[in-house]
């Protein structure tokens, strides 16, 4: 009995083992959305990582030993795609194991820039990534739409990976999609009163949002952070915002373009922030929908005072 005993408990043992290993399967995302959606699907099982840190820009980031050596050793590594994170390519060819550009995915809902895209930029050449007509807006993730399409693949994923928790998987994807589906009710409710109303961005990162919202922003005025236009430019801005009236003009953090307060000065405009990434929102089941709201929030708390 004693070691019948003994082999029950040494059984049950490398079950759990097998379980645990199972259950420790490493997920690692190129940016913060990302990883908010990849944290709803493994809600209660693990927590991915991350690569980008909180605003670090995630076209030109400069990857250390430390982020090649994850990057070649996590089970599962999801990333936007080469129109945005353009120094992970290299850094891949490296890499055996799974890696999925999500902007690839069957059902992405998928934009590119228009002929006009930048009908009201004054600094184009200043941009630090490609916003050419006709080129892929990457910044997919603001759609919830493109987030179903995501969560969906990294359940499916992560079941194949870590079939023990293939439940918790699905039931974490079915909730994830039920609050989407109530922060789209929220939102749609939240932004109906300021459609139309003007506005302008320092970065054309917003288009799926506001098409998912019915809203458009008035122009683009595409200047890098560290770069200080010359006093032509900021005149011509000047006198695109006067032509307006009371508008918002809204930047990213972390840093707000070194002219915002220049080109607004005496002008009936207030400076805002939209942040599209969630730099320093926590990696939990609910992220992604808090950087929705967060983003519809403060859209409608600026425009909402004009």
């Amino acid at each position: 009995m004693p070691r019948l005993f003994r082999l029950f408990v040494a059984f049950t043992f490398s079950l759990f083992a097998i379980g645990s290993a199972q259950a420790e399967v490493r997920v690692l995302t190129s940016i913060k959305p990302l990883q908010l959606i990849a944290a709803a699907v493994q809600d209660g099982v693990a927590v991915p990582e991350v690569l980008l840190p909180p605003g670090a820009s995630p076209h030109n980031y400069a990857l250390r030993p430390s982020d090649v050596r994850k990057v070649q050793t996590v089970d599962l590594l999801y990333w936007i795609g080469p129109d945005m994170e353009g120094f992970l390519p290299r850094v891949l060819k490296g890499r055996s194991l799974p890696s999925v550009a999500v902007q690839d995915l069957p059902g992405m809902k998928l934009r590119h820039f228009a002929e006009d895209s930048h009908s009201h930029a004054e600094d184009a050449d200043e941009h630090d990534h490609d916003h050419r007509p006709g080129t892929l807006d990457a910044h997919l993730w603001l759609s919830p739409v493109n987030a179903r399409v995501i969560a969906t693949r990294m359940a499916a994923d992560l079941s194949a990976a870590d079939p023990a928790n293939d439940a918790r998987y699905q039931s974490n994807l079915k909730a994830f999609g039920e609050r989407l589906d109530a922060l789209d009710a929220r939102l749609k409710t939240r932004l109906a009163g300021i459609a139309g109303k003007p506005y302008f961005v320092f970065h054309e990162a917003f288009d799926y949002f506001e098409e998912a919202y019915g809203l458009k922003h008035t122009g683009v005025f595409s200047v890098a952070a560290e770069v200080q236009p010359g006093a032509q430019h900021v005149a011509a801005m000047r006198a695109r915002l006067q032509q307006v009236g009371k508008t918002c003009v809204f930047s990213e953090p972390p840093l707000r373009p070194r002219l915002a307060e220049t080109l607004v000065a005496g002008l009936p405009v207030k400076l805002a922030e939209l942040d599209a990434l969630g730099g320093y929102t926590p990696a939990t089941a609910q992220g992604y929908e808090q950087v929705l709201e967060k983003l519809g929030n403060d859209l409608a708390g600026c425009l909402e005072q004009l």
